[in-house]
């Protein structure tokens, strides 16, 4: 099946232009999500499900397996924040400068989170050797409720803890609240590369991670 991609607007029109969700708005979207039954925020039944074709202005359809990619000169500031695993670590995305990174935002009892949880694991395995990131960001679970699903899909990359919704707050621009799953990928600079709304189907992916390894690192090196 072939995925719809989405290349962003010029540098300005995108959504750090202030069409993406007020912070107001993501903490009501955190709390629905809180308050939803367990896989209401991945089933097609999820009102965010029924933007599909009718972004509302939003600059995003979530959860339609949609992929963006931004060019390197399109892309805003690194982003930003601090978090912890679930296995107690500090977690800072300053820590990954130099780095590529897959950030993947789920939780155990979604269903297609379940479904692309193979391929990422696979994924991460062939790419941590060009010292690709994998990190895993959970929205909803406890420790032990995310360590069972890590341990039934034999997960070995860390997740944050998220259910507070800083991460989701500090992505917001890019991660629509109750998406999940949404994967971004992060250039070597931290810079938002890519997002996939919904599965992250794995050839696709796999492309989006080749093109962040492919470019250089130093800014000054993409306009030589």
């Amino acid at each position: 099946m072939t995925v719809p991609h989405q290349h962003r607007p010029a540098h300005g029109s995108g959504p750090r232009s202030g069409a993406g969700p007020s912070r107001r708005n993501v903490l009501a979207g955190l709390a629905g999500l809180a308050a939803l039954p367990l896989l209401a925020a991945c089933s097609t039944e999820d009102p965010l499900a029924a933007q599909a074709g009718n972004a509302d202005g939003k600059n995003y359809i979530a959860g339609d397996g949609s992929v963006l990619e931004i060019a390197a000169e399109d892309r805003g500031e690194p982003v930003q924040f601090t978090s912890t695993a679930f296995s107690g670590e500090s977690v800072s995305t300053a820590d990954w400068l130099g780095e590529p990174v897959v950030l993947n935002f789920w939780y155990a009892a979604c269903a297609p989170c379940r479904v692309e949880a193979p391929d990422l694991q696979s994924l991460h395995e062939e790419w941590e050797p060009q010292g690709v990131r994998f990190v895993g960001v959970n929205v909803r679970d406890t420790v032990g409720t995310a360590e069972a699903f890590e341990r039934n899909f034999g997960i070995t990359y860390p997740s944050l803890e998220d259910r507070g919704g800083q991460v989701l707050l500090a992505m917001t621009d890019y991660v629509p609240p109750q998406a999940v799953p949404t994967t971004i990928v992060l250039d070597r600079q931290g810079r938002v590369s890519a997002r996939i709304l919904g599965v992250a189907e794995r050839s696709t992916l796999k492309t989006l991670i080749a093109t962040a390894v492919d470019e250089p690192a130093d800014p000054a090196d993409e306009q030589a």
